[in-house]
């Protein structure tokens, strides 16, 4: 048996590189990175798929095969095709950041392999996701008794937030058809999700109506949760948005909060997208109210510039989320003994999890706060410049002045069809591939639309895309 385990033994061995080994590969990888980091000035935001990827359809095999022929792979397979998150170009969707730092805060946490679930497992690793979660409630205003996860995305950061709001306010399978949660059209898609996953997908999901500029109208909001009231109904969630997807417009949260607290309903805020622009003066005076939610979403991938897979959820009493998520096991009991602080795991669907708060302190401290203010401010004033210019322009449809940094907007010609005109757009803009902007829909219409949130995205980029749509549409009408 001894001599069969040292046989395994041996050949298991090569999961564990020499340390010359290690030298090499990191050396090779570093090279990879940086080569990418020099040519992405020249690289474009978008290439059309031309099949690369099929390369990667290969089996795996027994035998090992080179770093070099790997890496030449992801070159060709992968980063080659489709939207180039690193691009400054890319003011389609909301963009992804993927700050330099965040990278290396994955690799001493990915090589350290530590446990951030509980305290027991790596107390330092908790100490330092429950720090940035103190940060955050200190940023949108909670108070000293909120509490928060590190989740991977605004996705599950919601998911969580709604099956804590259910717990809380008492929502059981029995009263579902009897209750109304509310929010407008402009609510991101993830939050209908939710409810489906969290049992909740047969409440009544009343749909506000909203203003000009798609924000939620307060007085509709009301007179849709008096009807509800009258009915017998039970009004318990309502879903506010801090920087929607399309437009990018920041609900009135205050005037939300005040009917929330007088009809005795849970308020939620996704600011997923808007939320970190309280960094700025300039987003802080748009964001008003957010300390008066009771979750909220936000996440680091977006506004903060970490790389995908980063988001937040926050509570203003961490016991919330402790009495919806909180369990024990057996097995779990040495590891349990003697805590003092909920540790992650007792705050999320997640147990197993990645240490992600190394990704997000390290460019902090690193870097420091002000870079990230200047910037989220320099977004702000992009999406303003951007949408002067092309107001001052003949034949422009402008959309809502942009709250934050998402500005629709669509070219009316003279004759012909709006619509068809501003496919043709899109579809050049993606064919030439320097910047990527995308579309949406909008009353009916087809609509353009610019997310600048990169933080690579500067001056230049935003009059590339300004000369490229006078030029094409000049092409197009003519």
């Amino acid at each position: 048996m001894l001599e069969k385990i040292r046989r395994l033994e041996q050949a298991a061995s090569r999961l564990e590189p020499t340390a010359d080994e290690r030298t090499q590969l990191v050396a090779q990888t570093i090279d990879y990175g940086e080569s990418f980091l020099r040519r992405l000035p020249d690289m474009n935001a978008f290439e059309a798929h031309k099949g690369q990827s099929k390369a990667l359809e290969q089996a795996f095999g027994e035998q090992p095969s080179s770093m070099t022929e790997l890496l030449e792979t992801l070159d060709v397979a992968v980063d080659r095709e489709g939207i180039n998150p690193a691009s400054g170009g890319h003011m389609g969707y909301i963009p992804g950041g993927g700050i330099y730092t965040s990278a290396l805060g994955d690799y001493l946490a990915d090589v350290s392999n530590r446990y951030s679930g509980i305290s027991f497992g790596s107390p330092g690793a908790v100490k330092m996701e429950q720090w940035l979660v103190r940060w955050m409630c200190e940023l949108v205003g909670f108070p000293v008794t909120a509490g928060g996860d590190l989740t991977s995305g605004g996705s599950i950061a919601n998911l969580t937030a709604i099956v804590t709001a259910r717990e809380i306010m008492g929502v059981r399978a029995r009263d579902v058809d009897s209750s109304c949660v509310y929010m407008t059209t402009q609510v991101h898609h993830c939050v209908a999700k939710s409810l489906r996953a969290a049992g909740l997908g047969d409440c009544h999901q009343r749909t506000v109506p909203m203003d000009e500029n798609f924000h939620m109208d307060v007085s509709e909001l009301e007179k849709l949760i008096l009807e509800d009231r009258a009915s017998g109904l039970r009004p318990w969630l309502i879903t506010a948005s801090a920087g929607t997807t399309d437009t990018g417009a920041v609900d009135p949260i205050d005037d939300i909060a005040r009917l929330a607290d007088r009809y005795d309903i849970w308020l939620h805020v996704d600011a997923a997208y808007g939320g970190f622009f309280l960094l700025c003066e300039e987003g802080e005076k748009v964001l008003r109210g957010l300390d008066k939610a009771h979750s909220i979403v936000l996440d680091p991938h977006k506004g903060m510039f970490l790389p995908y897979g980063s988001g937040a959820v926050l509570t203003r009493d961490v016991t919330w989320l402790a009495q919806a998520q909180s369990y024990n096991a057996d097995y779990m009991q040495d590891a349990m003994a003697g805590e003092g602080e909920y540790s992650p795991a007792d705050l999320s669907l997640e147990l197993t999890r990645p240490f992600r708060g190394l990704r997000f302190w390290l460019p902090l401290k690193l870097i420091g706060l002000a870079p990230f203010r200047a910037a989220l401010a320099e977004k702000i004033w992009l999406a303003r410049y951007f949408y002067q210019q092309l107001s001052n322009t003949p034949g422009w449809e402008m959309g809502s002045f942009p709250d934050l940094s998402v500005v629709t907007f669509r070219y009316l010609p003279e004759r012909g069809d709006a619509n068809a005109l501003n496919r043709a757009l899109i579809e050049a803009i993606q064919a030439d591939g320097t910047v990527f902007i995308s579309s949406t829909q909008i009353n009916g219409n087809f609509v353009l639309r610019l997310a600048v949130l990169h933080f690579r995205t500067h001056v230049q980029q935003v009059d590339y895309l300004l000369d490229f749509l006078k030029t094409k549409v000049r092409t197009l009408c003519s």
